[in-house]
């Protein structure tokens, strides 16, 4: 059964579609979208073999597509790789009504949605995730981004899809830390505003990770109601409602840049690492029960991921790991917005956060 929850943005609005062995039906889906023309679609050398089979699926439904393999890995999300695929989309002919298929995890993602919102002042694009973390979070909502020296995803686009097709059997294939790295995305939204799903979490994480399709088609779908819900109020994060989703992200992604975006910390584990700093954060500031912050930290733990500092390897002094976070595409007049959490299920955003007691804190942290 398929299950369907829309992007409600007027006439920018746009299905996700969620169902077991979707990829090998994909064709239904995207044929009308071809309008007769060639399918590009793009993936990275990690995920060939998805891109194989949606050929042969596409090719028996009598769609023509051609493939652009990018390489695998956060360093694809570069002025040069962006450059190349445009060319290499311009070479294929796209013209500003066709779909361009981005069959990835979070880099294929958001390289190919910044061409597509570029490419012609803007053609359209579908979303094919084959991470969890993908699934789940960054391909929906239309956020679309390069890396640059300077730091993360600051160079983009809001670019919303014209379809995401979400199919949890790929992650059959995906390296377990992978999956690990995306369940930190899951979780997310139960720390946000629902403490009933944090505490599903608490109880099925093991059965997730460990391949249940079950409890998989559960919280995907769950925490991808939820980002459509609070992408459909705030979709330019401009009243504070979108923040939310960034819970985690300022501190993850100063530990992030001190691992020079690279595989020593990969983005989910920078997240995990974050979330509990906000929350240990939170603590320490009289704002959260620490019983709380406690808990999510065993949580991380019981599951794999880092719960702090120590964990994700990073032993950089505070000050250093605020300069990363001074490059933040939020910071405004000097001042960087942080999301911290009066307890789970109850995060809100501060825009009074000396750093100067960031980075104090931070370097109160275990190494």
């Amino acid at each position: 059964m398929t299950t369907r929850i829309t992007v409600a943005l007027g006439d920018r609005s746009y299905p996700i579609l969620i169902e077991a062995g979707l990829l090998d039906r994909a064709a239904d889906h995207l044929a009308p979208l071809a309008r007769g023309r060639t399918l590009a679609i793009v993936t990275d050398a990690n995920v060939e073999g998805h891109a194989t089979a949606l050929h042969e699926t596409l090719a028996a439904a009598g769609v023509r597509s051609e493939a652009i393999v990018l390489p695998p890995g956060e360093s694809t999300k570069s002025w040069d790789q962006l450059a190349a695929l445009c060319d290499r989309l311009l070479a294929l002919g796209v013209e500003r009504g066709d779909h361009v298929v981005a069959l990835g995890g979070g880099v294929i993602g958001d390289v190919v949605g910044f061409a597509c919102a570029i490419l012609k002042r803007g053609c359209h694009f579908v979303q094919i995730p084959t991470t969890l973390l993908a699934q789940v979070d960054s391909s929906v909502g239309g956020k679309t981004a390069i890396n640059t020296r300077a730091g993360k995803n600051l160079i983009g686009a809001f670019h919303q899809p014209a379809l995401v097709l979400i199919d949890p059997d790929v992650l059959d294939t995906l390296p377990d830390r992978e999956l690990r790295a995306g369940y930190a995305e899951v979780v997310k939204y139960g720390l946000i505003d629902d403490p009933a799903f944090f505490a599903w979490c608490e109880a099925h994480g093991d059965a997730l990770i460990a391949g249940d399709r079950d409890a998989r088609l559960y919280a995907i779908a769950h925490a991808v109601a939820a980002k459509a819900r609070i992408v459909a109020a705030d979709e330019h994060e401009t009243n504070g409602t979108r923040a939310l989703l960034n819970l985690g992200h300022t501190f993850g992604h100063a530990l992030e840049a001190e691992a020079g975006f690279s595989g020593a910390l990969i983005h989910g584990e920078g997240v995990a690492a974050g979330c509990a700093l906000a929350f240990a954060f939170s603590a320490a500031h009289g704002l959260c029960p620490t019983e709380d912050a406690a808990r999510v930290a065993v949580h991380w733990r019981s599951v794999g991921l880092p719960d702090g500092l120590a964990a994700a390897g990073i032993g950089a002094s505070g000050a250093r790991l605020v300069d990363h976070m001074r490059h933040d595409k939020k910071m405004a007049a000097g001042t960087l917005p942080f999301l911290l959490a009066r307890g789970i299920g109850a995060t809100f955003l501060d825009r009074t956060v000396d750093l100067a007691d960031v980075a104090a804190f931070l370097d109160a942290q275990p190494r």
